[in-house]
């Protein structure tokens, strides 16, 4: 994967390619935001390993003529989904947040992807955080070709995990 014409190739249903494909990659928009309401499980073998529960949060039009509704979050963790798959494997590629999901105190962790794009949790301020369907919050770039790299992160590698 050299740049992020190539990535684009692999990247499908994008809500708007031309302002989602930039020279630092590819962004990436949200679907569905889900709050955990029921614990997952996680043992050493694997036989008892149990997804947690997720409740899908409802979206609310902030006036009557909206086309897109927004999420109103309380500061927490959540599960956010996206609106785009990879079509085929683009190889090892790394999905960070967005700075704009920074610098309003979200996150979310920098981890590797590889053949499909995981259920991400997120992290939201004790201040609260409002999202539009279709907010851009994650990118997702070539290695070595990061548009932001928070200090002393390091990616997470998402491509172990096949069984989802």
């Amino acid at each position: 994967m050299s740049d992020a014409t190539d990535l684009a190739a692999v990247v499908d249903n994008m809500v708007y390619e031309p302002t989602q494909v930039h020279d630092q990659g590819v962004d990436l928009t949200v679907s569905a935001v889900y709050a955990v309401s029921g614990p997952g499980r996680l043992d050493f073998g694997g036989d008892e390993l149990e997804d947690a529960d997720l409740e899908p949060l409802p979206t609310e039009a902030r006036h009557p003529d909206d086309d897109y509704e927004w999420w109103d979050l309380e500061g927490g963790q959540y599960v956010i989904q996206y609106n785009e798959f990879l079509a085929e494997s683009p190889g090892r590629v790394v999905l960070q947040p967005r700075n704009e999901l920074l610098a309003r105190g979200g996150s979310h962790p920098t981890l590797y992807v590889h053949s499909h794009l995981p259920l991400l949790p997120v992290s939201v301020p004790e201040g609260g955080l409002s999202i539009k369907e279709n907010a851009r919050l994650s990118t997702l770039v070539a290695p070595g070709e990061r548009a932001a790299e928070p200090a002393g992160s390091n990616p997470v590698d998402a491509t172990a995990d096949r069984s989802r």
